[in-house]
């Protein structure tokens, strides 16, 4: 018995308020500008990509997280004129570009220097030895000045305790005692007023999104002098907060909590996240999803990013304990692509972590436009918003029924049983959009052992 359909992924017109988003992390501006057709014709709406400023000529990843300058972007990735390049082809495909924004805290430059002084010294020479090149890279202010100074930064602490609003959101993100860490940036007028200036610079340019970075790290103050409403008017702006599940989780209470009740942005939906890792990674039952809204497990899905993978978790050590294997991967986007109405955040990288599938293969390189992927994403446009109906949940079965009763839309069904299970389901002209053709004989569908199966009605 086939467990997936060979046949061919084919466009479906998504419901208005769908937003899948391809996490292109590390992709140079050029891979984004040049995959920009296939990104659309596969069904992805919006592309986020890697922080798009002045850091380190450093190839290793996290260095795209330490800002030197918010005002030019000159990075491994690309520079200004790559950026553009990059915005336009996507326009001319319409898919809207996000960008992720670092506005916690500044390149550590501690074995260079002692002052806080950004950008420093030696790049301030560049910018006037070369300023016909940097003018052309120039997003906004005057290069003549530097960004930040020492009055622009909090005292330098490493934090200790996690869980303390005051001290995550004014100490220092840190590797150790050995390590000065990251500097972080004080809510003064001059912080707020360029971190503004960027943003504003970003949605000239034609920037339709915004990731805040370690938003746990920034105060509610903070957030709310710089993301007001006319910066937020037109865009979409989402902000990382990890924690380690929903409600009665202290990172939870702590920090996720205050930033939903007090902020309009939307968020990662980590609750919903930890609530999946229970269940598919640890054999908790699938009866839990049942009521994640009313234990508030899950994030109103107006305002979540639902993911399976984040860039941290495989390429941070401290949470690769929370990396699926790659069938829980593909069950969990069953998942959040058949039966949530957030906004799913689909992750793809050019195998930063070496990790590798079934086959050996890089995991995250080609992932995007696998095509059982591909036809969870259609179906996942073609149900969003649509009614919910629990046909039958147990331990490790879950099958849902999108559309109404009398008119279904679509079924996900998903077995983690160690074989097959055997249903009814109600009268409807169904297509199987993601399994065998043969699981489905006169509205008895057969799902295989640890699968999932879509039917498109």
């Amino acid at each position: 018995m086939s467990v997936f359909t060979t046949q061919p992924a084919t466009a479906i017109q998504a419901e208005p308020s769908a937003d899948v988003i391809l996490h292109a992390f590390d992709w140079p501006y050029q891979k984004v500008a040049s995959e920009a057709k296939r990104i659309a014709q596969l069904g992805y709406h919006s592309v986020l990509i890697s922080p798009p400023l002045k850091s380190p000529d450093e190839e290793k990843w996290w260095m795209r997280y330490q800002p030197q300058d918010y005002r030019v972007i000159e990075n491994p990735l690309g520079n200004t004129l790559d950026f553009i390049d990059m915005l336009h082809a996507l326009q001319r495909h319409n898919v809207r570009l996000y960008v992720d924004v670092v506005f916690n805290h500044m390149a550590n430059e501690a074995h260079l220097r002692h002052d806080l002084t950004y950008p420093n010294a030696d790049i301030m020479a560049q910018y006037q030895t070369r300023s016909d090149h940097y003018q052309s890279l120039t997003l906004f202010g005057d290069l003549s000045q530097p960004l930040f100074s020492d009055s622009d930064f909090e005292p330098a602490f490493p934090i200790k305790n996690w869980t303390d609003a005051q001290e995550v959101q004014t100490g220092r993100l840190s590797g150790g005692d050995d390590d000065p860490g990251l500097p972080t940036l004080a809510t003064t007028d001059n912080v707020i007023s360029q971190q503004k200036a960027y943003i504003k610079a970003m949605k000239t340019l034609g920037v339709n999104g915004f990731r805040i970075d370690a938003a746990k790290h920034i105060s509610l103050d903070h957030l709310t002098k710089v993301w007001t409403a006319d910066l937020c008017e037109g865009v979409k702006v989402f902000g990382e907060i990890i924690t380690d599940g929903g409600a009665g989780k202290a990172e939870y209470d702590v920090f996720l909590k205050p930033f939903i009740d007090h902020t309009p942005i939307d968020a990662y939906d980590f609750p919903m996240f930890h609530a999946l890792l229970s269940i598919f990674k640890y054999g908790n039952s699938m009866q839990t999803l049942l009521a994640l809204k009313e234990n508030e497990q899950c994030l109103d899905p107006k305002r979540a990013i639902t993911f399976a993978v984040t860039h941290d978790i495989p390429n941070n050590g401290i949470f690769r304990n929370q990396l699926f294997t790659p069938q829980q991967e593909h069950l969990v986007y069953c998942y959040l692509l058949g039966c949530c109405d957030g906004s799913p955040l689909i992750y793809t990288d050019l195998n930063t972590s070496n990790d590798v599938d079934a086959l050996g293969n890089p995991r995250w390189v080609r992932s995007w436009h696998d095509n059982s992927l591909v036809k969870m994403l259609h179906f996942h446009q073609y149900v969003h918003g649509q009614e919910s109906h629990v046909l039958l949940c147990n331990d490790a079965t879950l099958v849902i029924l999108r559309g109404s009763m009398e008119k279904p839309a679509g079924i996900i069904a998903l077995n983690l049983n160690e074989q097959e299970i055997n249903l009814a389901i109600p009268t409807a002209d169904y297509n199987v959009w993601l399994g065998g053709d043969d699981l489905l004989s006169n509205n008895q569908l057969t799902v295989p052992a640890q699968s999932g199966v879509m039917l498109m009605a």
